[in-house]
């Protein structure tokens, strides 16, 4: 299972970087749980998917550098990267987008229940990206 595993986040970000919604969107349980950096926690692949619109929309980014670690019975993973992005559209509550260039450290922590992603946690610093993007 550990490498299945392995496997299943390595496709989640390959999915990511692509662009691919339907592939990313499919490697989660219908009930994803999504816990927002600094935000809520939202439940369900339709409440991912509409997080995911706003986010494509506000945002173009990549992610380098990904680091993928499992526990012994692939249950969870975590995994650390780092976002290469531009900032197109003004999110609310944010600095007005100008396209901005930022280069963030992040990590996830994911929850895996059959062979799918089952939770996500993503955690970035939210004022080293404010001050890149100021």
């Amino acid at each position: 299972m550990r490498d299945a595993t392995l496997e299943l986040i390595q496709q989640y970000y390959a999915a990511f970087n692509a662009g691919d919604m339907d592939v990313f969107l499919n490697l989660l349980t219908d009930d994803v749980i999504h816990d927002i950096n600094q935000g809520g926690r939202e439940v369900g692949r339709d409440a991912f998917a509409a997080f995911m619109d706003r986010m494509n929309g506000s945002y173009q980014e990549e992610l380098v550098d990904i680091e993928v670690m499992v526990n012994a019975d692939g249950s969870r993973a975590a995994a650390e990267f780092v976002v290469l992005g531009k900032y197109l559209k003004s999110d609310p509550g944010l600095p007005e987008a100008k396209g901005q260039n930022y280069r963030l450290p992040a990590g996830a922590f994911f929850e895996v229940r059959d062979g799918k992603v089952a939770r996500i946690s993503n955690y970035y610093n939210l004022e080293d990206w404010i001050a890149q993007v100021s």
